[in-house]
């Protein structure tokens, strides 16, 4: 297994607090096997196997398991009266009304419980309003440059950063050897995972459309839009589609975590914007698999790689506007605000010039960065501080 040192230390430090333990993310990215670790941690460490439950609703094993009552009545009959009870749940969208036995599992005082699925809306409606307060959401994405290196080996990291880019982040592709088998491996997640479950959930039958919407977003990877300009470039393309059925399978590319809407953010006013927004992929590999590397914008592959970092580091990440000027990101966490502009190369001095305007033009005394493809010492200008972008990426974070 991939150790996922950063995802196991979230996990561990809520360990027998009385919140239940949710992990999101989409397919594949390692949500069970994060399980898988952490049970491993549990037995390593004064738990019983007996006291542990693990149901995988994706296993044929619980194929039967078709009702909240089912789920409730199988878990409530592994408890162990006098002892802590560290329940598992992947998958728990599968289960009709399943927030009714987590809930009933919750007010139990020997029960520690965590459970995995693959759909924002998991934490919408109903489980939302009766966990208000009583849960804590950990946010996974398929390997970090730091994660993908710790097991391939640091060694030619040039190297390795391109076939992180063009293979895939998703932790089972680095268990294949060769190009031929990562996208055989992508085909069948693309096509079994991300299209049927979509289409089924969100009862979506023109496939096609589902995927030349996709595809089109996938080539649109951080550029501003809205709905209105996709659904009219689509159409004046010769796909013609309406601006609510864009809506429609935007917002469940968003849900299953395949897309990250990027809303913007006026960094003057401290306001934000509700005109526009960018969107960004869960892994550029799939943009590779879908598209090639034909007319790949390597500027935008940068933001992509940088976006996702900046929300595994627990950022709130928006586009900036400062003026007329743009800021790739904005991004906030407790401890303050940073800003970033991203930029394949910097080499030209019209260049440098034209990333540094927006951020000069920031009158705060926020940290500033300049993250870009060219090897070059660190540099600061004015303040500014210049990284290479594989430094930054497998710098040390909390």
């Amino acid at each position: 297994m991939i150790d996922r040192p950063y995802y196991l230390n979230e996990l561990i430090s809520f360990k027998d607090k009385e919140v239940i333990k949710i992990v999101t993310g989409i397919r594949r990215c390692g949500k069970s096997t994060l399980i898988d670790l952490y049970i491993d941690y549990l037995l390593s460490n004064g738990i019983d196997k007996s006291q542990v439950t693990h149901i995988n609703l994706e296993d044929y094993e619980f194929d039967k398991m078709k009702t909240y009552n089912d789920l409730y009545e199988y878990i409530d009959s592994k408890l162990i009266k006098d002892k802590m009870n560290y329940i598992f749940i992947d998958e728990v969208q599968k289960i009709s009304d399943f927030q009714k036995a987590v809930d009933a599992l919750y007010i139990k005082k020997n029960v520690d419980l965590y459970i995995t699925g693959s759909n924002s809306k998991l934490l919408s409606g109903e489980l939302a309003t009766l966990l208000s307060g009583r849960y804590v959401e950990i946010k996974m994405l398929p390997l970090s440059f730091k994660e993908y290196i710790s097991y391939v080996g640091d060694t030619d990291i040039e190297r390795k950063y391109l076939d992180y880019i063009t293979r895939s982040s998703f932790p089972y592709a680095l268990k294949l050897d060769t190009p031929k088998d990562v996208r055989t491996y992508l085909d069948g997640l693309f096509n079994t995972v991300i299209i049927n479950d979509i289409a089924e959930r969100k009862e979506i039958s023109d496939i096609a459309m589902l995927k030349d919407v996709i595809r089109f977003m996938f080539d649109n990877v951080g550029n501003l839009c809205s709905s209105t300009n996709i659904a009219n470039t689509m159409t004046s393309n010769g796909r013609k589609i309406s601006v609510p059925t864009v809506e429609k399978y935007l917002e469940a590319l968003v849900e299953s975590f395949v897309l990250y809407r990027v809303t913007r953010y006026d960094t003057k006013g401290k306001t934000y914007l509700s005109s526009g927004c960018k969107y960004y992929l869960s892994d550029i590999g799939l943009r590779y698999y879908l598209l090639g590397s034909k007319n790949a914008d390597e500027g935008h592959i940068l933001e992509n790689v940088v976006y996702l970092e900046l929300i595994r580091r627990g950022y709130e990440v928006y586009v900036g506007k400062c003026d007329d000027n743009e800021i790739d990101f904005v991004a906030m966490n407790e401890k303050g605000t940073e800003y970033y502009q991203v930029s394949y190369t910097v080499k030209g001095n019209d260049t440098l010039e034209r990333e540094l305007k927006p951020l000069y033009n920031i009158n705060d005394h926020n940290p500033k960065y300049l993250l870009t493809a060219d090897i070059v010492p660190f540099t600061s200008h004015d303040g500014i501080k210049q990284m290479y972008l594989t430094g930054y990426l497998i710098e040390n974070r909390k």
